[in-house]
């Protein structure tokens, strides 16, 4: 049987900065998820 998608790991270093870029506001949600390749649905999380 084929494997499906793994997982990205992302590292803390990559959280905190995609969620401070999201909590100042300066961009849209979308916009930030786009730049960093994640859904936008985690950024808002």
């Amino acid at each position: 049987m084929s494997e499906g998608k793994k997982r990205k790991v992302h590292t803390a270093e990559f959280k905190a900065k995609v969620g401070l870029e999201a909590v100042r506001g300066v961009k849209m949600i979308s916009e930030i998820a786009q730049t960093y390749g994640v859904h936008p649905v985690l950024v808002g999380q």
